[in-house]
């Protein structure tokens, strides 16, 4: 990253890396991903041996985190994993695909039945006792094998063979959750860059009360992003929050920025291949004030302990429904009003393959996704809020909702990036 080109919308802002040095950091991350996450995701699961199979624009979630940046999936795609112990896990990729020297390439061409023939050999020769394919039920990012090649797969294997598929689920969560240190920097930097977009967002050179709307925000966060060469991780969400008697004013439609309004955001970045997500506040200031209300603050306030309560929880081996409750009850002991947890794994994915803690419609009952149980290494959005009567408001009830990516090691989990504890004043 000594090259990185850095941009000129205002000093500081964090570095870009332009096309051909990320290719070439993805690249490498991908190999210590494969020589040391891999190894643990089969291990745990049980596997002797993980094909993955899709095709071209139909490309599998996992399949999509295992192969170079800079290469072309063409028709049929085969990767396949073989656990050859002390040996470590060979590598083989049999397609037409460019994948560097990170995989064995027994067949570089695009004719399927001569992939079909290579692959079945591969079996036969290694005799694996269970073979994994991605058709999990649980986890979206680990299902990604569609009827027709599982269909295709089963048949053309040998009957011994074929009654040795099994689900790779497991393999593809550990593999899908899990960061490497590298990848914890990496993010670290790509968190930076999403909070600078943020601030530009919330600021004066951006938004002039009384005249820019939220959808302004929206087109302008989106432009913002990809001017700087990125993605966005998901569409980007921009909301006011105003006292009652503004709504009753200016009309519950109204989408003109203005003098007391509280203005909210919900966005993330793709860069590097990690996904950002955040949700953060910030304040219009009226005539005469230089900060945001107290009882704002004090919202503000509360919603960061959740935050701390939230961060404390997090214990190796606990799933997500515990943690969830786990948070949920010390917060309520601690006397917070109202709190709410939805956090989702974060990363390679922006919603899975990690642990589930909660969802907003569901504060109570266990979820099937939220049985993955925790890791070190395993990322989060920490997604959360709390809800204060805000006396400058008349006391009307106000839901404070902050997001911050988090990382959980052996130190515990800490945000990766720092976090808002003041409103952006604008």
């Amino acid at each position: 990253m000594d090259r990185a080109i850095k941009n000129s919308w205002n000093a500081g802002f964090p570095s870009v890396l332009p096309m051909r040095e990320r290719a070439a950091v993805i690249n490498e991350v991908l190999r210590e991903r494969l020589d040391k996450v891999l190894p643990v995701a089969m291990r745990e699961a049980n596997l002797d041996m993980w094909i993955i199979l899709c095709q071209e624009d139909d490309l599998d979630p996992i399949y999509r985190t295992m192969i170079p940046m800079d290469c072309w999936s063409p028709i049929l795609q085969m990767l396949i994993f073989v656990d050859e112990g002390e040996q470590g896990i060979a590598r083989y990729n049999v397609s037409g695909t460019d994948t560097k020297d990170l995989y064995e390439r027994p067949y570089r061409g695009q004719i399927e039945e001569q992939q079909w023939a290579i692959l079945l050999d591969l079996v036969q020769r290694r005799d694996p006792q269970t073979i994994g394919v991605n058709i999990g039920r649980v986890k979206w990012a680990s299902g990604g094998l569609t009827y027709n090649l599982f269909e295709q797969l089963r048949s053309r294997l040998p009957e011994k063979y074929a009654q040795r598929l099994v689900s790779a689920e497991q393999a593809a969560v550990r593999w899908g959750a899990t960061l490497t240190g590298t990848e914890i920097e990496l993010f670290r930097h790509a968190v930076k860059i999403a909070q600078s977009i943020i601030a530009d967002c919330f600021s004066r050179s951006v938004i002039t009360p009384g005249v820019t709307t939220v959808q302004d925000l929206v087109w302008f966060y989106w432009q913002r992003v990809t001017d700087l060469g990125l993605t966005v991780s998901f569409r980007p969400y921009f909301s006011i929050i105003r006292p009652q008697k503004a709504i009753e004013k200016y009309g519950t439609g109204d989408q003109v920025i203005r003098p007391g309004d509280v203005l909210h955001c919900d966005v993330g970045i793709h860069y590097l291949r990690l996904n950002t997500d955040n949700q953060r506040v910030a304040y219009v200031l009226r005539q005469g004030e230089t900060e945001a209300p107290q009882g704002l603050r004090a919202l503000l306030a509360q919603t960061n302990e959740l935050q701390d309560i939230f961060m404390s929880e997090f214990q190796v081996g606990l799933t997500g429904n515990e943690l969830l409750q786990n948070i949920l009850s010390r917060a309520r002991r601690q006397g917070l009003i109202n709190p709410r947890v939805y956090s989702h794994s974060l990363g390679l994915f922006l919603h899975q393959p990690g642990p589930l803690i909660g969802l907003p419609w569901e504060q109570e009952q266990a979820l099937p996704r939220g049985e993955t149980k925790l890791e070190y290494n395993y990322a989060f959005a920490m997604e959360l809020s709390t809800e204060m009567a805000i006396p400058e408001w008349d006391n009307q009830i106000v839901r404070c909702s902050l997001e911050e990516p988090v990382v959980f090691t052996q130190e515990g989990c800490r945000t990766v990036s720092g976090r808002q504890t003041e409103f952006y004043l604008i």
